[in-house]
């Protein structure tokens, strides 16, 4: 038994002694809160004052860009298919201009505006893919109903989907736009969407690519800054749901929700370490879990049933390719977590 110990104890030390996130040059002040690696070396950045960047090389250069007439507008999701073709989103008020969502085809040198409303109430929280064609992305709820977008063109073009198929909202439950994991795409036709604002968080699941949606209410406590901010699942039934409170990021509270049961039923785990506010959570070769937040950053090798302190790096979207384990945070904040022997 003392060997076993002594050799855990080992393992945690290594781990974070090699455990480093290595800050890129990012050429800019914008705050981020979406990032997506599509390999190891292509990954995508949205970010606000209609800023974008791209690297090809695995962060060795970044292409940092503002998309003309979209200055103003806050990117808070990207999804991307390769090095060329990939989609913005802009979050914030649409009467106010601000719901637009962008598409280029050649790397970012152009920009194509593929959807836009003035809709009083629509705030996107989110977007993703099952593969090149199908995807989904949703707003806060517009008449007791979350908005909810399909496209099945790569999205070229977007649609609706019917509000008679969404269920109703808790009073005051919205969702948000922190990580760009609120909404994501499991499999080849499940998606989830996970929430705040109300009582309770609760978890929307869609099992035929977004044409209906069943409700499940966690354990979880909510209100207006806190509850649910980010999803991952890794496989068909084991996922987890994390979150917490913008307001009082470091405060200890229930932030961390596991399923086994492919999103039937969530079960308490222990808080992160830091604890605290988490808005994204990202998985490494099927076995690490990495979670990220402004209260800092924590792993766990267990699938959630215990965390470990990486460092305190306020950060708010993570993704990973790969090798490749990139987060993004405020203040033009870009890293690349550097983890060497992590999978031993």
């Amino acid at each position: 038994m003392k060997v076993i110990f002594l050799l855990i104890i080992y393992q945690i030390i290594t781990f974070q002694a090699n455990a480093q996130w290595i800050k890129q040059v990012s050429n800019t002040d914008a705050s981020f809160r979406s990032v997506c690696a599509v390999t190891n070396n292509i990954v995508w950045i949205g970010g606000s004052k209609g800023t974008f960047l791209r690297t090809i090389d695995g962060g060795k250069i970044w292409k940092t860009n503002q998309i003309l007439g979209a200055e103003t507008l806050d990117f808070r999701d990207v999804h991307a298919f390769d090095a060329k073709v990939a989609i913005l989103m802009s979050a914030g008020e649409a009467e106010k201009g601000n719901a637009k969502f962008y598409r280029t085809t050649d790397g970012g040198k152009s920009w194509k505006i593929v959807y836009q409303t003035d809709q009083k109430g629509i705030f996107f929280d989110g977007i993703d893919f099952w593969d090149k064609q199908n995807g989904l992305a949703f707003s806060d709820p517009i008449d007791g109903k979350f908005f909810i977008l399909r496209t099945k063109d790569g999205g070229k073009t977007w649609f609706p989907i019917n509000s008679e198929n969404i269920q109703k909202i808790q009073e005051n439950e919205a969702a948000f736009a922190a990580s760009g994991t609120s909404l994501i795409t499991v499999g080849r036709k499940d998606a989830y969407i996970c929430t705040g604002g109300g009582e309770f968080a609760q978890i929307y699941k869609t099992e035929n690519q977004g044409e209906n949606w069943s409700v499940v209410k966690t354990s979880m406590p909510a209100g207006k800054t806190n509850g649910l901010f980010g999803l991952r699942f890794w496989n068909a039934r084991y996922g987890i749901a994390v979150g917490g409170d913008y307001q009082e990021v470091t405060k200890e509270m229930p932030n961390v929700l596991i399923t086994i049961d492919g999103g039937k039923t969530w079960q308490d785990s222990p808080q992160t370490n830091p604890a605290g506010l988490k808005e994204g959570v990202a998985i490494y070769k099927q076995k690490i879990l990495i979670a990220v937040g402004p209260s800092g950053t924590c792993y766990s090798k267990d699938f959630g049933k215990s965390w470990i302190e990486i460092d305190k790096t306020p950060l708010h979207a993570i993704s990973i390719s790969g090798d490749g384990i990139w987060a993004v945070g405020g203040k033009g904040s870009v890293f690349r977590l550097d983890l060497k022997n992590l999978d031993r």
